[in-house]
């Protein structure tokens, strides 16, 4: 009878104390609600999302804000909330006793959303029993776990995969109340800020802590997110590799090259060390384009980063480099937009060696030729820019020419081909 008694009695503390951590989640969870946000404009349709049954998997890179997308996303429904950044839930965690607990403090509630999940020992096998039982998941974690091919692995035909970048230019103008259409000084100001500092939601509203905030997220991304995970122990040869790229973003690299210049122990290590800052989407790599599958993939790649802020603040550059940062912030506004590096987003070189920056695919037709030009003013650079779309245009059998500039625009015809020129604030994509 003792023994029975002291069996109920630790059951009933587990009990309690578990439904003390999650009315104390609940309770985080309606403050975090209760703040005012800048809403994101983001080509996923938030109904849609929310109907489909598979599990909706928030990725994107660290501090671009994730978690205040999913409870934006499922404000004014009926969810559940479990955070796994908390050590006491991880403590005491009870897979049974946690679904019951929760039933109990969001009775009927419509969908589960499981924030940091990766912070839970075996969680793939966890949210595919919940997944099987009929739970409507979203799901947000810490982006180089979530985005390894393991993840894609243990859910595959199970998810939809949602990427959140930092605010785009369009949402940063919507943030200061700027409107885009107008031609003010205040849009031109907005466009340069955000062209050298990027759109990372914590530093938008605060400028001044912006080198200061990213070097450091840029630090705690290699070593939690890439050294940690990878069990790398020379530290120095990542943190190397990492600046290197930086400061030669828009720049077609190869492994072989960064290799011989960085002195790495091997073109395969390169290799991986490339790959495994591709994780935490810090890096991208965009090939150059050729119908011959083996050419293209032997041609250097161009790099960029997922945010011009990471420039300033940690690149050792001694220019402004606009041009680049014109360059990459057009990339990164074509990722937003769900096309992929390598498979509907290439750069070209003409036979004469001209450069086109963005070739977009649809299917195996060329879509768009796009070239990135901060100033057009000068007549030597006016020309070689219409130049390399006119030669490239014949070699894709493409029409769909643009430039996009700092603040120019035009429609021009040259060498028998129409050519529009737009500011960057009033780049659009269907």
């Amino acid at each position: 009878m003792l023994l029975l008694n002291k069996i109920s009695y630790i059951c009933n503390l587990k009990l309690i104390i578990m439904k003390n951590i999650i009315l104390n989640q609940r309770k985080e969870r309606d403050e975090l609600m209760s703040r005012v946000y800048q809403q994101r404009q983001t080509r996923y349709e938030t109904d849609n999302l929310l109907a489909n049954p598979l599990i909706k998997l928030i990725t994107g890179p660290r501090r671009a804000g994730k978690s205040v997308f999913a409870l934006l996303m499922l404000r004014g429904r009926n969810f559940a909330y479990l955070n796994f950044d908390d050590n006491q839930l991880l403590d005491d965690w009870n897979e049974d006793l946690v679904m019951s607990t929760l039933d109990n403090v969001y009775p009927g509630y419509e969908f589960l959303l499981l924030d940091e999940i990766q912070n839970l020992p075996n969680w793939d096998l966890w949210v595919g029993k919940l997944y099987r039982r009929g739970k409507n998941l979203v799901i947000t974690g810490s982006n180089a776990k979530m985005l390894s091919t393991e993840m894609a692995t243990v859910l595959t035909g199970r998810y939809l995969q949602i990427e959140l970048m930092p605010f785009s230019l369009a949402e940063t103008m919507t943030w200061k109340n700027v409107l885009t259409e107008e031609h003010s000084e205040q849009v031109t100001a907005v466009t340069d800020d955000y062209l050298r500092n990027g759109g990372y939601p914590e530093t938008i509203q605060a400028r001044s802590i912006t080198k200061s905030y990213l070097s450091t997220l840029f630090d705690s991304i290699l070593l939690k997110d890439v050294a940690k995970r990878h069990n790398i122990r020379k530290t120095s040869d990542l943190y190397n590799l990492a600046t290197y790229l930086l400061s030669n973003f828009c720049n077609p690299l190869s492994a072989n090259d960064l290799a011989t210049e960085l002195g790495l122990s091997s073109v395969s290590t390169t290799k991986k060390f490339c790959d495994y800052l591709k994780e935490p989407y810090l890096f991208f790599y965009l090939p150059r384009f050729n119908n011959k599958l083996k050419l293209m993939r032997n041609a250097p790649k161009k790099v960029y980063v997922v945010d011009n802020g990471f420039v300033q603040s940690a690149a050792f550059n001694l220019t402004d480099n606009l041009g680049r940062l014109l360059e990459n912030q057009v990339f990164v506004e074509l990722l937003r937009h769900g096309y992929i590096p390598g498979q509907t987003l290439f750069y070209f070189r003409s036979r004469n060696d001209k450069e086109i920056d963005f070739v977009t695919r649809t299917g195996s037709k060329v879509e768009r030729l796009i070239q990135v030009c901060y100033d057009m003013t000068s007549v030597k650079t006016r020309k070689r820019e219409l130049d390399a779309l006119a030669e490239a245009s014949g070699e894709l059998h493409c029409d769909n020419l643009l430039i996009i500039t700092n603040s120019q625009q035009e429609e021009i015809d040259w060498k028998d081909r129409h050519i529009s020129v737009l500011p960057i604030n009033r780049f659009q994509l269907p």
